[in-house]
């Protein structure tokens, strides 16, 4: 029996020590993370910083404090993967938006795409 269930993702927002977003792919049983201080990009062409952090557990998915709240939440989907790259879509509460994210000599760009 094959597992069907989609893999999640979550978009924290955290308030302190500085403003900045967590984005969180469910995937081998974690939630794998990056840091990424100026959030999503807006428009296809845009790219972010993100920074690989260590991986949450699946309970964190939903988590919330006084300086962290979900932003987003929904449904992740592959579309091509490579040592350097992941192609992706996520189907959220705000929509669905495709990125990459592209493995830099020192850490992670998140680049919006054409919705394709």
């Amino acid at each position: 029996m094959s597992d069907t269930r989609r893999p999640a993702f979550v978009l924290h927002e955290h308030r302190r020590p500085r403003h900045h977003f967590d984005l969180r792919l469910e995937e081998g049983g974690v939630l794998r993370s990056w840091a990424v201080p100026r959030g999503l990009p807006e428009k296809p062409g845009q790219k972010r910083l993100a920074v690989a952090v260590p991986d949450h557990e699946l309970d964190h998915l939903t988590y919330e404090d006084e300086d962290k709240s979900v932003a987003d939440i929904g449904w992740w989907e592959e579309h091509d993967r490579t040592e350097r790259r992941i192609v992706l879509t996520l189907h959220g509460r705000s929509g669905t938006q495709r990125y990459a994210l592209i493995r830099t000599s020192r850490d992670w760009l998140l680049h919006r795409l054409d919705p394709g």
